[in-house]
């Protein structure tokens, strides 16, 4: 049996470094669109005299997808909700104008209202987004007390979501490549990790590269392929094809995982891998890279004392070459996924208090942050409510986790904001220069943003000090005092958001790990009992995902308080299980140790029951 995987490295300085650095396939070219994407709104909101285009900037980068058909998608989606909202508060206006009671109720039912959308709904990718912008306007609008001039104000609200979404629309589909051309370039990445797997097994860096993959199973590329479906622009039969190809990109990839676990493990007894194994794999994912698919793929001799090779091997001739399912199992398996997937809320939206404890400790960050600044009439520290919507999360680990993310972002974004205006601003003589330089702090904020999730946070948080710092009312600024009031705002608005979060009902990530187990044994078990083998390398690929929610809460329960980690004795098991699951879902793969894997996996049941 292969060594089964370790969880994941703390986040030391060491590991941070080296996720920053990280030259993943990709992540150079988003970086550059989403750069792209944020100066040409900063551009749009300089000619149209936009106020606050930081906040437009910042929206921009939070909703900037990687393919031009989801930003297209996106951006509309995104105006025509802000569209509907926009009605909505041109009433509250009218009733929170020179009310300032009113207005702080309608603040916080707002704050409520997108909180719990956050938690409880498909909006979650853009409900704090938009609560930013809604709340935030609402908050402007306060401090103007003639009509015509809040009316304006609002509807320079709207402009805040306009520009982006316009900018989404209209700039995505000339510089974003196609959701195929993405899904080929991923799938000849999982090929071309295969092949340095098999090569170079004792690679460690290697393997935790194949690892991360495998985590992120097939769901962002069956994603790519139905907005590709959507694009209409290629045959039914190719994107059968690819279809066919994503569940088999990571059962290839696991087997090469498996094999090099082998070999790490038992050197002696391994033989290298065949030569002609890894050159298919090589001329495959050439193939994937330009935009092609490989078909009439012969299967590579391999020797038959590796069951793991043996399999791999098995799976190429058939990697593109759709096969004919029963209708009658592929309706159900189709109905079991719309079912599960139809509806706007969660199933448990109104019957789990998770979801209002988690909208209450929001509203009450937003109304402390909006109270302090108040009190103190420091109009420049309103940044702290904007920040409540960004780090709000759900568990005390993840709050605890990412916090350092969050002001070492906010620093880095800071400290570059402020030192362009004392270094670069005098000497910006043009609307280009300027916007060359927030060219450039776009995209040190978006390549780290593109990274790993664990950096993902630093980087927004880097674009979010960086934007409020440097763009102030129209071109280029020397104001000091702004850049200084608002990163002060931003660690403000974070130290009020863990506090609230972390003080009341504080909701512990060890609470979810049993539930993210369970869901990782039960599509083991699905995967074991699977009729075909697209069917079972499907499933594998949905155990990688649960595994990846599994030990995400693993690492969250294991940064909490230490007096929380006190109760956690169960915490070392559920670190031992998951390393189980991801051995055996590997295992489970090779027919010739499938008995032996799911005898484990009765006893890992009884366990976890």
């Amino acid at each position: 049996m292969a060594k089964p995987a370790t969880n994941k490295p703390p986040l030391t300085a060491s590991r941070l470094w080296q996720l920053v650095t990280e030259r993943a396939p990709g992540r150079g070219g988003n970086a550059l669109r989403v750069a792209a994407a944020c100066t040409t709104t900063v551009l749009v909101g300089e000619i149209w005299q936009v106020p606050d285009i930081a906040v437009p900037a910042l929206v921009t980068m939070a909703l900037w997808q990687k393919d031009r058909v989801t930003n297209v998608l996106a951006g509309l989606a995104v105006n025509i909700l802000f569209g509907v909202i926009i009605l909505m508060m041109f009433g509250l206006m009218h009733l929170t104008l020179d009310h300032p009671m009113g207005l702080v109720i309608a603040t916080a039912v707002l704050s409520f209202g997108f909180f719990f959308l956050g938690s409880a709904s498909k909006l979650k990718p853009v409900a704090y987004m938009l609560g930013l912008v809604v709340v935030y306007a609402m908050i402007a609008i306060g401090n103007v007390p003639i009509g015509e001039l809040a009316t304006r104000a609002l509807l320079y609200a709207d402009l805040f979501i306009l520009v982006p979404g316009a900018v989404m629309v209209c700039l995505a589909p000339l510089i974003c490549p196609s959701p195929k051309t993405i899904l080929t370039r991923t799938l000849a990445h999982h090929l071309r990790l295969s092949a340095a797997l098999l090569r170079s097994p004792e690679d460690e860096q290697t393997r935790d590269q194949a690892e991360a993959l495998l985590r992120d199973g097939t769901k962002g590329m069956m994603m790519s392929l139905k907005m590709a479906g959507l694009e209409k622009l290629w045959r039914k039969q190719d994107l059968a094809s690819l279809q066919q190809a994503i569940p088999r990109s990571v059962g290839v990839l696991a087997l090469a995982h498996a094999t090099a676990c082998e070999a790490t493990d038992a050197p002696d007894i391994h033989s290298d891998a065949p030569e002609a194994l890894i050159e298919t794999l090589l001329e495959m994912a050439d193939i994937f890279q330009s935009g092609g698919y490989p078909t009439d793929i012969a299967q590579p001799p391999v020797p038959h004392t590796s069951p793991a090779l043996t399999q791999l091997a098995a799976l190429l001739p058939d990697f593109t070459k759709p096969a004919q399912e029963p209708a009658e199992e592929g309706a159900s398996e189709k109905s079991k996924s719309k079912s599960s997937s139809s509806g706007f809320f969660a199933p448990d939206a109104w019957t789990n208090p998770e979801h209002v404890r988690f909208a209450v400790k929001g509203t009450a960050a937003v109304m402390l942050s909006y109270f302090i600044f108040k009190i103190l009439n420091w109009d420049g520290i309103h940044t702290c409510i904007i920040t409540c919507f960004i780090v709000a999360l759900p568990t005390m680990g993840e709050m605890i986790s990412k916090l350092t993310l969050r002001i070492s972002g906010a620093l880095v974004g800071g400290a570059l904001g402020i030192l362009s205006i004392i270094f670069v601003m005098p000497h910006l003589t043009n609307i280009a220069a300027f916007l060359a330089l927030i060219f450039a702090g776009s995209l040190l904020a978006a390549w780290v943003k593109s990274g790993d999730e664990r950096i993902a946070y630093a980087g927004f948080q880097i674009g979010l000090a960086f934007f409020l710092s440097d763009l102030k009312g129209y071109g280029t600024t020397s104001d000091m005092t702004t850049a200084r009031d608002r990163i002060i705002g931003i660690l403000l608005g974070n130290f009020i958001t863990y506090a609230v979060f972390t003080s009341f009902w504080p909701s512990s990530a060890y609470d979810k790990i049993r539930d993210k187990v369970s869901a990782a044994l039960k599509a083991l078990q699905a995967q074991f009992n699977a009729s075909s083998v697209q069917a079972e390398l499907q499933q594998a690929a949905a155990v990688q995902s649960a595994l990846a929610q599994a030990e995400r809460m693993i690492e969250f329960a294991s940064v909490e308080p230490i007096h929380l980690r006190a109760n956690m004795d169960e915490l070392a098991t559920y670190q031992a299980i998951t390393s189980q699951i991801s051995c055996l879902t590997e295992d489970g793969l090779i027919p010739a140790r499938r008995p032996a894997a799911s005898a484990q996996l009765a006893s890992l049941d009884k366990v976890v029951s």
